[in-house]
């Protein structure tokens, strides 16, 4: 009975995800470019040695791998926090938790348009305020060493209400019960969060980090918006690269085959990361 209920649902995921990633894997095998008047053409596999041997590939997904790891590291830790806080009773919570969700309900494409002037060299606000008192100007969305930095700082701001929005559903689930036993046992509020809190929301922590990171691994537009990939490429991500191959040289081939490496590499990541996510979840939960 489960099944046949499950069924329209499992279907349309495999006709929404299932029929491109075939698509995508079969044109991973064949050459299919202006040279080749955009009709596919069997290569035996000449794309993926192309792409093993492809430096800029594997430097864009280094780049992307930095990406990801920074910003949903950074997105988990303030998402606790501001999950925390927002579970609390106070006035104004309510209003609070609306204005919490701006940023995750904002187009990416604007608010990226709206952090690349932030950091506008020299009339964002930023260096505004760097000339007043004094300082040189920093130039960050033009320094290779800054702006990833800045990128990861448009789409921590960008994305953290989300993973907020998945701890605070997991919180509002803990029994009031669990924390008043505890407290009469002599515990504190620190030794609560990691002792109850935490334990009981790691499967909500695991989600919100599967979900975030293969968000972040194709990340496309807020850094298309804030960068177009550069300075000197040190922005570009994997799925920039994938576009690049796809729309400017209309190499629909090899654009297959970045897509679906990165797929892979998601894959990998995810599993590394549920990988660690057991091995360091020694922290022990209360029990009564």
């Amino acid at each position: 009975m489960i099944g046949l209920l499950i069924l329209p649902a499992a279907l349309l995921i495999i006709l929404i995800f299932g029929t491109p990633l075939i698509r995508y894997i079969w044109l991973s095998f064949h050459a299919s470019s202006v040279i080749t008047g955009l009709v596919p053409i069997a290569n035996k596999g000449a794309n993926w040695q192309r792409l093993i041997n492809d430096q800029r590939f594997w430097q864009d997904s280094f780049q992307t791998f930095r990406f990801a790891a920074l910003s949903v590291s950074l997105e988990l830790f303030i998402a606790l926090a501001i999950a925390l806080l927002l579970n609390q009773k106070w006035r104004g919570r309510n209003l609070v938790r609306a204005i919490t969700l701006l940023p995750w309900a904002l187009p990416t494409t604007v608010m990226a348009l709206g952090w690349r002037w932030i950091f506008n060299t020299p009339y964002g606000p930023i260096e505004l305020i760097v000339n007043l008192i004094g300082l040189d100007q920093f130039n960050i969305l033009s320094n290779p060493n800054t702006a990833w930095l800045a990128t990861v700082l448009g789409d921590v701001w960008k994305t953290t209400p989300f993973i907020a929005l998945i701890l605070l559903a997991g919180l509002q689930t803990i029994p009031q019960d669990l924390y008043e036993a505890f407290k009469l046992e002599g515990g504190s509020n620190k030794e609560a969060l990691f002792k109850i809190t935490i334990p009981m929301l790691k499967p909500y922590i695991l989600l919100s980090i599967l979900f975030r990171l293969a968000q972040a691994f194709g990340v496309f537009d807020l850094i298309q918006v804030m960068t177009g990939g550069g300075p000197a490429g040190s922005t570009e991500s994997l799925a920039i690269y994938a576009y690049l191959n796809a729309m400017r040289f209309l190499d629909f081939g090899y654009s297959s085959t970045i897509m679906i490496g990165s797929f892979i590499l998601i894959v990998f990541s995810s599993i590394f990361s549920i990988y660690l996510f057991n091995k360091f979840k020694n922290i022990q939960g209360y029990s009564r």
